[in-house]
């Protein structure tokens, strides 16, 4: 099997746990601990990414092989890897909970590619760690398929993302409570192999702060910026100040990219929050179906909702207003307070873009936000899909002064509410089209370019679910087809139009289709 090349340089270069193994403890002064994977009994490989196996040097054959299923199952190691779970802390549900930590991810290194890119690879499900608390440190299927597959479909949609390399089973059991009700059952596991180039989150910073170990969050906050972010290095200025704007700039990014295709992470606890704006930590996450600021997909999250679709913007500001509070006695507060500034100029801007191109327009201005929450308005009174609506958008002739609303017939959940919205939609639809035609785009570049915003096909909770039915009953066909549709998500695919379906009636109550939980 193909070499890779290791440069390990988080364990190398950051203060470790003198302490080894998985026996749980609370581990001070150190950001890692050394610990292996736990072997299992029979890893199969049952999806793989093509993209990301090739990015990493490897060959079909490579694949292919029992080595590959060996390493990527937790039940070998290739030269060079040393593995670790990294330490950290982090806010739950807007409460600090203390010391926290990979409790089922496994680092096995750092390697760079070919191309000199460095991608940390890790193991999701690979056994206890000194941070799984009174878990097992293994993940089932279910939730495996369901993060393996959205990391993939994230990157294909353009939004900021770890990915996902492979998906293995192990032939082992897994006991989990999925609704936490009292009736815990086997499942079978699996692990995923995600990648990034950096795992790097809010709550590295947050724990050895709260601990007053500022010692440590300065060699952290040193190697954060040499490592992940050496375009910064040797910049004018105030290197500190520069990096912490990019965390927020990079952030509000993010943000602008979940609200535009409709992703809610269900989870954004600090410890889930990439220090590179990545999407990190797929668990209960879930995609709007019938457009719903309110909604959801976290059952542990249902009372509050604090993690709504609609609020996410504003817990990512809340969040880094935590992270800046840890940094504060290494980075003045003043300069903190203008990368919290920048976070909502960048929002504000790429919110403003996202705008524009969804609706087909060269740029957005003041009217066209108002345009815009006038339709969001409107398709959360008439329960409208957001995803198949946005896509139907591209098809209305700007050109006519009457509108055809049957380009949006497969976008209602609700016959009776959609009945009680078309003078109103149609009245919007004149009034977008009046500002289509000011813009003066030609139609065939007004199309593209909402197509290309717009996607065709996303991850919905059902789709998945489905995958997840077929691989439970021994068939992981599913996976791999749901994966090759979310390769080309803003693409028509002839053949596969029931991907691009809204979501069925059955689907509102099925476990895994509606509300998830925290449970893997």
């Amino acid at each position: 099997m193909h070499a890779l090349r290791f440069d390990n340089a988080f364990v190398r270069d950051l203060p470790g746990d003198p302490e080894t193994g998985p026996d749980v403890r609370q581990v001070h002064g150190a950001l890692y601990s050394r610990v292996e994977p736990t072997p299992v009994a029979a890893p199969v490989l049952l999806a793989h990414s093509a993209e990301m196996a090739a990015t990493l040097g490897f060959s079909e054959a490579d694949v292919a092989s029992a080595e590959f299923a060996a390493v990527f199952g937790g039940n070998a190691l290739l030269d060079g890897m040393q593995p670790y779970a990294a330490n950290y802390g982090g806010h739950q549900f807007g409460h600090w909970a203390g010391q926290l930590g990979d409790g089922r991810a496994i680092s096995l290194g750092e390697t760079i590619n070919a191309a000199g890119e460095r991608w940390e690879l890790q193991l999701k499900g690979a056994g206890p760690t000194p941070y799984s608390r009174s878990a097992d440190g293994r993940a089932v299927l279910r939730s495996s398929i369901r993060e393996f597959l959205c990391s993939e479909a994230m990157h294909h949609l353009g939004v900021p993302t770890t990915r996902a390399l492979s998906l293995v089973g192990t032939g082992d059991a897994v006991v989990r409570d999925m609704f936490y009700d009292g009736h815990p059952q086997a499942e079978p596991g699996a692990i995923v192999c995600r990648v990034a180039p950096s795992f790097i989150r809010f709550g590295n910073f947050e724990l050895p702060a709260s601990r007053g170990d500022n010692e440590v969050l300065q060699k952290l906050l040193d190697f954060c910026i040499r490592r992940d972010f050496p375009e910064l290095s040797g910049a004018g200025g105030d290197l500190y100040a520069q990096w912490f704007a990019q965390v927020c700039e990079r952030t509000a990014v993010l943000m602008a990219h979940w609200m535009r295709v409709g992703f809610v992470h269900g989870v954004m606890n600090t410890d889930n929050l990439s220090i590179l704006g990545l999407t990190i930590d797929y668990g209960p996450y879930g995609w709007i179906d019938n457009y719903d600021p309110d909604w959801t997909p976290n059952t542990t999250d249902a009372g509050r909702r604090r993690y709504r679709y609609g609020q996410q913007p504003q817990v990512a500001y809340w969040n880094l207003s935590r992270l800046a509070g840890a940094l504060s006695v290494l980075i003045p507060v003043e300069v903190l307070q203008d990368g919290l500034r920048r976070y909502v100029d960048t929002y504000n801007a790429a919110e403003g873009d996202s705008i524009a191109r969804k609706l087909g327009l060269r740029e957005c201005g003041e009217s066209d936000v108002v345009l815009m929450q006038e339709l969001r308005d409107w398709l959360q009174r008439h329960e409208a899909d957001m995803t198949i609506f946005f896509r139907a958008l591209a098809k209305v002739d700007v050109a006519s002064d009457i509108a055809d609303t049957q380009v949006f017939a497969d976008a209602w959940y609700d016959a009776e509410k959609r009945d009680e919205g078309e003078a109103a939609l149609r009245a919007w639809l004149a009034r977008y089209a009046e500002r289509a035609r000011a813009d003066a785009m030609p139609a065939s570049e007004r199309v593209a370019r909402m197509n290309a915003a717009n996607p065709r096909y996303v991850l919905r909770n059902y789709l998945a679910q489905q995958a997840i039915d077929r691989a439970e009953q021994g068939d992981p066909d599913g996976v791999r087809e749901l994966l090759e549709v979310m390769r080309r998500p803003f693409e028509d695919q002839p053949g596969r139009e029931a991907f691009a379906a809204k979501r069925p009636d059955w689907a509102r109550v099925k476990a895994g289709c509606s509300m998830l939980s925290c449970s893997s």
